[in-house]
């Protein structure tokens, strides 16, 4: 198993603050790659989050409503390679 961060891109909205909003999964829980893990709110925009690879999310850095920065770590994804066991989805 790898382990692989999840981090904040620049979303190229200059100096708008930026914070987190809804976990779309919760830690131990299966994710895809490219499924929403998790709401990123700048002002009136609402961006989803995309999980980098598949796997299981193993832990969130980061809480609902907290002040975020681009390049900010914000969860770890741990791989599953074909034939390991995993929790349930």
């Amino acid at each position: 198993m790898a382990r692989h961060d999840l981090f904040l891109p620049d979303l190229g909205l200059g100096d708008q603050p930026i914070a987190a909003g809804l976990w779309l999964v919760a830690e131990g829980r299966r994710v895809s790659a490219g499924e929403p893990v998790l709401e990123i709110v700048a002002g009136s925009v609402v961006v989803d989050l995309p999980a980098p690879v598949d796997g299981l999310l193993v832990e969130t850095l980061v809480d609902e409503d907290m002040a975020l920065q681009p390049g900010q770590r914000l969860a770890v994804i741990e791989s599953v390679a074909d034939g390991e066991p995993s929790a349930p989805t």
